[in-house]
C-alpha cells in the first residue's frame, strides 16, 4: 500500500495545505518518512489524516467561488468501529460546507472494504447541500454493495457512468462538468457550467 500516492497532477492547480480556507491548512506531509499505517502497512506519506485510524484522503481540488471539492481516499471506510464518516463529516467536510462547498467528488478506487453503521451523518451531509451533491467515483463493486446495505446510496450518487469514470485524464473542473452532466441526466435537471 505505501506506494499508492494520491493524484498529484493537479497540484499546480491546488494544494490543500496552502489554503487558508482548507481543514487541511498548513498540514505537513513528509516527502521520506512513511509514519501512517493502516493495520500494520504504511501508506505513502502525502495521503492526509482526518482522525481516523483506517481511512485517509487527499483534498485534491477545492473551488469556493463554484461550490466544488474533489476528496481521493484511501484504506478501509469503517463506520462500525471506527465512524468514519463523524471524522469526515466533522473534520473535513463540515469546514468545506461552511466555505461554500455544495459538489462533492469523493474517488474511491483505494477504499478496499467498507463496515457500516447508521445513516445520520449521511444524511446530515446530503441536508447541508441540498442544493448540490455527493458523487462516488469508482468505487469498487463490493464496496459500493455494502454501502447500499446501510443506505448510503439514499445521499451518495453511485452507479453507471460513474463506477468506471476516467476521472484522471480530466482536469478539474471538467470532472466536475461531467459529473454534474450525468447526475442531471439522472434528475432531469439542467447541466451547469463552471467559470
Amino acid at each position: 500500500m505505501h506506494t499508492i500516492e494520491p493524484h498529484y497532477n493537479w497540484i499546480d492547480q491546488y494544494s490543500a495545505s496552502e489554503d487558508a480556507r482548507s481543514p487541511l491548512f498548513e498540514a505537513e506531509n513528509s516527502l521520506e518518512s512513511y509514519t501512517n499505517t493502516i493495520y500494520g502497512y504504511y501508506i505513502h506519506p502525502q495521503w492526509d489524516s482526518m482522525g481516523s485510524d483506517t481511512l485517509f484522503l487527499k483534498i485534491l481540488f477545492a473551488d469556493y467561488d463554484d461550490g466544488i471539492a474533489i476528496l481521493e481516499f484511501i484504506g478501509e471506510w469503517n463506520d462500525a468501529i471506527e465512524n468514519d464518516i463523524m471524522e469526515l463529516k466533522r473534520n473535513i467536510v463540515d469546514v468545506l460546507v461552511h466555505e461554500g462547498i455544495r459538489k462533492f467528488i469523493l474517488v474511491g478506487e483505494n477504499v478496499f472494504n467498507f463496515h457500516g453503521s447508521d445513516d445520520d451523518y449521511y444524511e446530515e451531509w446530503y441536508e447541508d447541500v441540498e442544493d448540490g451533491w455527493i458523487a462516488g467515483v469508482n468505487f469498487q463493486e463490493h464496496v459500493q454493495r455494502e454501502m447500499k446495505q446501510y443506505n448510503v446510496d439514499n445521499y451518495v450518487n453511485f452507479g453507471g457512468q460513474l463506477d468506471d469514470l476516467p476521472w484522471r485524464t480530466y482536469e478539474p473542473r471538467r470532472l466536475f462538468e461531467v459529473v454534474d452532466g450525468l447526475l442531471n441526466r439522472r434528475l432531469g435537471a439542467p447541466e451547469t457550467t463552471l467559470e
